[in-house]
């Protein structure tokens, strides 16, 4: 059987949590400004910014994420 790729939309907010967690800036979103797939990027950017300056570790982080993508 096939596997699935994943959802671009997750995998677009996936990136942006990962660098957003590594403290990378907004800028580096690589997809068009008004873009579905920049809307969700910046989402999970936000939220991984949120995460690294509350304190989480990158395994906590590592965990959140496969917990989201297998939902």
């Amino acid at each position: 059987m096939k596997r699935q790729k994943r959802d671009p939309s997750q995998r677009a907010y996936t990136k942006g949590y990962q660098l957003g967690f590594n403290g990378r800036s907004e800028d580096s979103c690589p997809h068009h400004t008004n873009s579905v797939f920049a809307h969700e990027w910046m989402n999970g950017w936000r939220e991984g910014r949120d995460d690294q300056s509350e304190g989480f570790k990158i395994h906590t982080s590592q965990q959140k994420i496969v917990a989201q993508n297998t939902a």
